[in-house]
């Protein structure tokens, strides 16, 4: 562990959150980022062993024709796992795993970990590094406290150098996923049996304004980020569309949501389509903010900086992608083999339930990576104490923006059995097709209306 590090952990093991409008950093370590810290605070060296190599930049190679939207290929398609992980071993690598991912092994013991060379291939443009410099001296809570949101940050994780919990979820919340993307897309319910079902075949758009190049603190109006979803099937959903808002600050702006029903013919402002309200094509698993792992706002929850960890993350699942969904899904789990596994470092978050606050997930653990910010893993508990749910992205190499983004979602039910694959583009002939923002045209009620079938 190098210095800057070992500053930057005992900075958020003492750090106590007061809700106090203050700079995240102090200058000596700000300065250390783009030395001993890559751009967006991870640590730019390698592991004692050499496992986890350096950071020198990220993949940003693009080839030569490649039309945007167009399946990426996987730069790694030759490389073969340097081990794999069973029931047999699994003693060995306990420490390096989530607790949903051993739960897992205990359900089926025929399930198999496949952990390839470690590629750090994350990158980000030029600007957004900039930004993240200037937000790591200026970001700071909000005015109704951390929980409710941030402030002075713009085009960039807030808080690259975290001194707790939440400065560390923000950062996985207001991650780089692009200026906007555009997409057809599914999601489906794999049971307990294997039998799969697609619970909804629908276009997404969405538009990211705190990432637009032109948004800066004087114009920005406050939204993280505006998604739009028009379904096109199954038959109960087909016709569905429904439009968020998010917010980067709850004392600034409320969540906002409008749906149209075929039924009712109109757009209407809807019901809070976030939190612990259950998703309408997540089989009853997932919640509006399982979704990308985790999402929405942090307000019900306390969480805690737990320190760093070397961990076995899903990493660079560009052949994952490629691949026909039905090649990639079983009975109890994605099959043995579909995704790649790599070694990395991980900030490890833990969400408690708030005073005053319910959720149906009253605890739950996050694992984000340090070279994007990203949750690659969750565990959640019930109220009765018991590991209920597990997620984990599928972290997709997108050299053309260039970044890293969380990709494709997973979200299993440990105690009731199946699992959720959500935002799945492999079937697709367009995959994470980033485009310009679009503004108001598309992501408002009027533009919502525009594109019903009606």
């Amino acid at each position: 562990m190098t210095r800057t590090l070992r500053l930057v952990c005992c900075a958020a093991a003492l750090f106590v959150w007061t809700g106090a409008s203050v700079a995240s950093a102090p200058p000596e370590q700000i300065a250390e980022l783009g030395r001993s810290l890559t751009p967006v605070g991870a640590e730019r060296a390698g592991n004692r062993d050499g496992t986890i190599p350096a950071w020198t930049g990220g993949y940003t190679t693009v080839p030569p024709g490649y039309v945007i939207g167009a399946p990426r290929i996987d730069p790694f398609a030759g490389e073969k796992p340097l081990y794999s992980i069973t029931a047999a071993n699994l003693d060995r690598f306990a420490d390096r795993l989530p607790e949903g991912q051993k739960a897992l092994f205990a359900r089926d013991p025929a399930y198999r970990i496949d952990v390839y060379s470690t590629h750090r291939t994350a990158a980000l443009p030029t600007r957004i590094y900039d930004n993240i410099r200037v937000n790591a001296a200026r970001a700071h809570a909000g005015a109704q406290g951390i929980a409710a949101g941030v402030d002075g940050a713009i085009g960039g994780v807030p808080f690259p150098i975290p001194r707790d919990g939440f400065e560390a979820i923000w950062n996985h919340l207001l991650a780089f996923w692009g200026v906007a993307r555009a997409g057809h897309v599914s999601n489906y319910f794999i049971a307990a049996d294997g039998r799969l079902e697609r619970t909804n075949a629908y276009h997404e758009r969405v538009e990211f304004p705190y990432y637009d190049p032109s948004a800066s603190l004087g114009n920005f109006a406050g939204y993280s980020f505006k998604r739009r979803e028009m379904s096109d099937g199954p038959p109960s959903l087909a016709g569905r569309g429904y439009l968020l808002w998010q917010p980067v600050d709850l004392a600034r702006q409320p969540i906002q949501a409008w749906q149209y029903l075929p039924r009712e013919r109109r757009v209407r402002r809807s019901p809070l389509l976030s939190y612990d309200t259950p998703t309408p094509d997540g089989a009853g698993i997932e919640s509006f903010d399982d979704y990308y792992v985790y999402s929405g706002s942090p307000d019900r929850y306390e969480f805690r900086l737990l320190g760093k960890r070397e961990m076995i993350v899903p990493y660079n699942n560009n052949g994952f992608h490629r691949k026909p969904v039905a090649d990639v899904v079983g009975p109890g789990h994605l099959r043995n083999g579909a995704l790649r596994y790599e070694l990395h470092r991980v900030w490890v978050v833990e969400a408690t339930l708030a005073a005053g606050k319910r959720h149906i997930v009253p605890k739950r653990r996050f694992y984000l990576d340090e070279d994007t910010w990203f949750a690659v893993y969750a565990d959640a508990w019930d109220a009765d104490g018991r590991l209920w749910k597990f997620s984990h992205g599928t972290m997709y190499l997108v050299p053309d923006l260039p970044a890293v983004v969380l990709g494709s979602h997973i979200t299993y039910d440990l105690v009731g059995g199946g699992y959720v694959f959500a935002f799945a583009f492999n079937d697709e002939p367009v995959q994470y097709k980033h485009e310009a923002p679009q503004g108001d045209l598309v992501f408002s009620p009027e533009g919502l209306a525009r594109e019903t079938p009606d």
